[in-house]
């Protein structure tokens, strides 16, 4: 499929607009995962407008993002953020410059995840930490939206992650989608180590501004599940890598 024809949302994702409780949930798992290491130099892999650049800001001796888009970087340098507009695959800083790399929920877009990881892990010192989140294939619904006659249909899509892969890449040729094994696979033979690796749930924030009380619910039931063998039917991996 011709990348150049595609939404932006469906080529390249949208990146969190607002701060709400599913950001705060996710940067306080970042900071511990960090242990210490976001007081270093940090960059923000696929940083979007800048939410999460914007905090670890406030933390780092030194912050950088890099964004893909150049819209998405413009608006982010607006914000006085320091970020350079390239491609992950090929990352413009010197070898061993990171003490922590932030990756959220970029891989499945890119167009080479695995010379990306190669490329994220160059550029961390040894030692330092590399954190990532990717969506899980074993979660009921595609939030990637889905093309289907032709046309481009943009939201919670339920049961395609479930398809036999050859299907479900042919309804989301725009996203990967991850298993554990994917994951195992990505990082395979590289110089690093898991320090940790689960799957989490969403905070689902917009199901809550509609119906409080349900959704707060719901939240609290899902993310309870994450203590137990149900949590691979999360929403994302949370995996934390050390480069050795």
């Amino acid at each position: 499929m011709d990348s150049s024809n595609l939404p932006r949302a469906a080529l390249r994702g949208e990146p969190s607009y607002v701060w709400r409780a599913g950001q705060a949930r996710r940067w306080e798992m970042i900071v511990t995962a960090a242990g210490g290491r976001e007081r270093g130099r940090v960059l923000d892999c696929g940083c979007g407008i800048g939410a999460y650049l914007g905090h670890m800001e406030t933390q780092a001796d030194r912050a950088y993002g890099l964004e893909y888009d150049f819209d998405r970087a413009q608006v982010a340098r607006l914000s006085q953020h320091d970020v350079v507009c390239a491609a992950s695959e090929h990352l413009p800083f010197p070898s061993g410059t990171f003490d922590l790399i932030l990756s959220h929920e970029v891989l499945e877009h890119v167009s080479d995840d695995h010379q990306s990881v190669r490329a994220m892990l160059r550029v961390l010192r040894k030692g330092g930490r590399l954190v990532v989140f990717v969506p899980n294939r074993g979660y009921p619904f595609e939030t990637h939206g889905i093309f289907w006659r032709g046309r481009y249909h943009f939201g919670n899509i339920p049961l395609v992650n479930y398809l036999p892969r050859s299907l479900r890449d042919k309804l989301a040729p725009h996203v990967r989608v991850y298993s554990p094994a994917d994951i195992r696979s990505l990082f395979e033979g590289l110089a690093c180590e898991p320090v940790s690796a689960t799957i989490i749930f969403g905070a689902y924030d917009n199901l809550i501004a509609r119906w409080p009380t349900p959704g707060r619910i719901l939240r609290r039931l899902l993310q309870a599940m994450e203590a137990t063998p149900l949590r691979a039917l999360g929403l994302s991996h949370f995996w934390v890598l050390e480069k050795l």
